[in-house]
This record gives C-alpha cells, structure tokens and sequence, in this order.
C-alpha cells in the first residue's frame, strides 16, 4: 500500500515545485517580456508576451540617454566588485586561519568582538563610515568599499572562513610540521585546497552583494562616470520625467547577467560550502 502511494506523493511533489518555481520565476519572466513592450502595454497588461513586440531595447538602452552608456557602468561595476572579492578572499581567510589555528592573547575577546560587529545594523554606522572616509579623502572613490575588504571588515565572511577551518582535522597540521613547513605554508599548500567550497561561497556572496550594492554607492560616489550599475540604472530614470521602461527592464536583465551566471558555474563548491561550513570533524 505505501509502494503505491509513493507515486502519487512524488507527482503532488513535483506539481507543488513546479507551482512554486513558477512563482518564484514569474517577475524575471515579466521583466523579459517587458523589454519588447511599449509603455502602454508595460502598464496596461500582466501578459508576459508582448502583443506587438518593440525591438531595439536592448539597443538603446546599452547606447543610454546621457553622456555615458551602460558599457561605461557595467566596467565600473566591475572595477568596483572584483578587488572587493578579491581582497575579502584573503582576508577572511587570514582572519579565518588565525582564529581557527593560533592561541594568542585575547582570542576569544576579539572573537566576540568581531562577532558584536556582524550584529550591529549597518544603517548605524552609515554616518561615522562616512565622516571617517571623508577626512581619509576616500570619498568619489572605490576606496571605500576595496580598503575595508582587504583588512578584513566583512565579519560574516571571516566567521565562516573560522568554522570552515575549524572543521578541518587538526593531524593535517601536524603532519605538515613534520615535514617542515611553516604556518604559511601549511595554510597554502595544505589547507588551502581543502577549503575550495567555502572561498567559492565568499566570492559568490561578496559578489552578489557589492554587485547590488545601491546605498554604499549612492552615499560615496558622486560622480557620474564612476557609476556602477545600480546608479546607473536609477539615474537613467531621472534624466526626464518620461522614458521608455522597455529599455530599463533590457538593462536590468542584462544587469543580473554576471552574478546568475557565477553562480550556476560554482554552485556546486557554493552548495557544498554552505553545507560543510561550521561542521566539526
């Protein structure tokens, strides 16, 4: 009797599944059939396909309206997020590795200080970040968001580079020390490799995230040809008070490009970092 039901329990499943993913879908899909519409069609209808298609969109939209196009945005994004991942990598794995591995004075106070940090709503430190960032000269720059990553202010990402060494055994280090390598070497050539999975999720996460970053941007850069994507898209809206949405949704799509296809290409090390990160052996 339950071999039977199974069946019937496994097609209820995936119905359920194929609802929800559809739900989940229906606005990128929305979006997708909105970049061959007119305006009129865009407000006056919840169809995904278009009654009488608009091409062109994609078009206008990368050529802009201004005196930058969103080439000019999206190699700015790019000049903004890959020295961000690229220096929260290193030093969430340092910051990682130290607490994971060293004793030294202090440890589990500056441990939970860092930890108060990753709690803290970061609406409260909006206005001291950024008279700090002002007297350094930083603002109109990338500055703000690259230096803060390469010395290891991103707790969330230091906290599961800790619980990720933490898992591994300890007889690798060991080992290693017999044979002579240092701390340094052992963390490059031992464990490293081992934590393939969770520096992929790092990058994806810090990715996403500076990828979407709207208010950071907003508040420390001003000047409009180092935009990055995300002011780019709200300035195209404020250039006058009527612009074709076809060419805004094109762009939006054309925006979440990248991070979606980073993520299918490491979501299996992004999976199984998630999976693995704070297991002890």
């Amino acid at each position: 009797m339950n071999k039977k039901k199974r069946p019937v329990a496994r097609i209820i499943s995936y119905i359920f599944l194929i609802i929800l993913a559809y739900i989940m879908i229906y606005p990128l899909l929305w979006m997708l059939g909105a970049a061959f519409k007119t305006n009129e069609e865009i407000f006056g209808t919840l169809g995904l396909l278009p009654k009488h298609p608009v091409f062109g969109g994609f078009a206008a939209g990368w050529k802009g309206t201004g005196q930058y196009g969103f080439s000019k945005f999206m190699s700015n994004t790019f000049l903004l997020v890959i020295p961000t991942v690229l220096f929260t990598v290193i030093s969430s794995t340092l910051v990682g590795y130290g607490f994971a591995r060293f004793d030294f004075p202090l440890k589990k106070i500056l441990f939970i200080v860092m930890l108060s940090t990753m709690m803290l709503p970061a609406t409260v430190i909006i206005i001291p970040r950024y008279i700090f960032f002002k007297k350094l000269g930083w603002l109109d720059s990338y500055l703000p968001f690259i230096i803060p990553a390469l010395l290891g202010c991103f707790p969330f990402f230091n906290y599961m580079m800790v619980q990720f060494f933490r898992g591994l055994p300890l007889e690798l280090d060991e080992s290693a020390k017999l044979d002579g390598c240092n701390s340094f070497s052992i963390l490059i050539r031992i464990l490293l490799p081992l934590c393939k999975s969770a520096i992929f999720s790092v990058v994806v996460f810090q990715f996403v995230w500076t990828w979407n970053d709207f208010m950071n941007a907003l508040i420390y850069i001003s000047s409009v040809a180092k935009y990055p994507i995300a002011l780019g898209l709200r300035m195209t809206m404020d250039i006058s008070t009527e612009f074709d949405w076809n060419q805004i949704m094109a762009m939006s799509l054309v925006s979440i490009l990248p991070p979606v296809i980073l993520f299918f290409a490491a979501q299996r090390y992004f999976v199984e970092g998630i999976a693995t990160t704070g297991i002890k052996s």
